[in-house]
């Protein structure tokens, strides 16, 4: 029979085994996340570039401002936004906007100085697949013919955003539909404000 000296020890010893694997884990987790963080950030960043090209074509200089406004919502974030440059001038500028649509979603949409959108890409959409999905898919056509984020390009801001009015919302996600445009709303509205106090107009 073993006597509660040996028992100490074995427990003990199950101890120091359970924090060495603990170490070893933490060690592990550390050194994968210090290896991966980097590459994960540039994905994010490319991710990001390319959508802004893809909704300010004619641009071929983004530049990061940090002196904007923050919008009226207290549940959408406009939490980036670039001046987009052609030849040196500026000609608008994106903002990345996120925020409910019937789950959530984040866009990036483009607004020349003239007011009109230039552009609207989506970043993410978690919303219900078959219908809020077709929000952001780019095989799913209105009857139109254009993408539900592409019928946003060359309208006025300055007319509202309002399904079944200014654009043709999605059959069976009106929600969807009324969410996206509430984030277009707020992140031209930021965009307006920051051209007008930076006389960009």
């Amino acid at each position: 029979m073993a006597s509660s000296k040996d028992s100490v020890f074995d427990m003990i010893k199950l101890g120091l085994i359970l924090v060495a694997y603990a170490v070893a884990s933490c060690t592990v987790l550390a050194v994968v996340n210090n290896a991966t963080s980097a590459k994960i950030r540039r994905n994010q960043i490319d991710k990001a570039n390319s959508a802004m090209k893809a909704v300010f074509a004619d641009a071929d200089d983004f530049e990061p401002v940090t002196d904007f406004s923050a919008g009226a919502s207290t549940v959408i974030t406009v939490s980036d936004v670039y001046i987009a440059k052609k030849d040196g001038a500026v000609a608008g500028a994106v903002a990345q906007v996120s925020g409910p649509a019937y789950d959530r979603a984040k866009i990036i949409v483009g607004l020349r100085t003239d007011g009109t959108v230039s552009g609207v890409q989506f970043l993410e959409n978690t919303d219900s697949p078959g219908f809020g999905q077709k929000a952001s898919d780019p095989t799913f056509t209105l009857p139109n013919g254009k993408t539900f984020y592409g019928q946003f390009a060359g309208k006025n801001a300055a007319d509202g955003f309002v399904a079944g009015k200014t654009f043709d919302a999605i059959s069976g996600a009106t929600i969807t539909s009324a969410g996206v445009a509430s984030l277009i709303t707020e992140g031209t509205n930021v965009l307006s404000s920051y051209f007008t106090e930076h006389n960009y107009e």
